[in-house]
């Protein structure tokens, strides 16, 4: 895989497990402060979030990496002659 083909690959997985990440671990507040949303998250923890997102998007697009060069799967359209 090209390295603009790694970048796209990771920078999608790593958001795709960033929004899945989001709901852990959220607790909402126990006395709203005004002028806040009354379900808005007390503490949201997103650095934690992120680096667990950068982590798992790494394994998962080396993953990713690992079986396009084994030829597994294909990113390269059929020539049919």
């Amino acid at each position: 895989m090209s390295t603009a083909g790694w970048i796209v690959t990771f920078v999608v997985v790593w958001w795709l497990v960033f929004f899945t990440t989001l709901p852990f671990g959220v607790r909402p507040q126990d006395e709203p402060v005004p002028g806040s949303e009354a379900g808005a998250p007390e503490r949201p923890h997103l650095w934690i979030k992120a680096l667990v997102a950068t982590v798992v998007a790494l394994a998962v697009t080396y993953a990713i990496d690992r079986v396009v060069a084994a030829g597994l799967i294909s990113l390269r359209p059929a020539v049919t002659p």
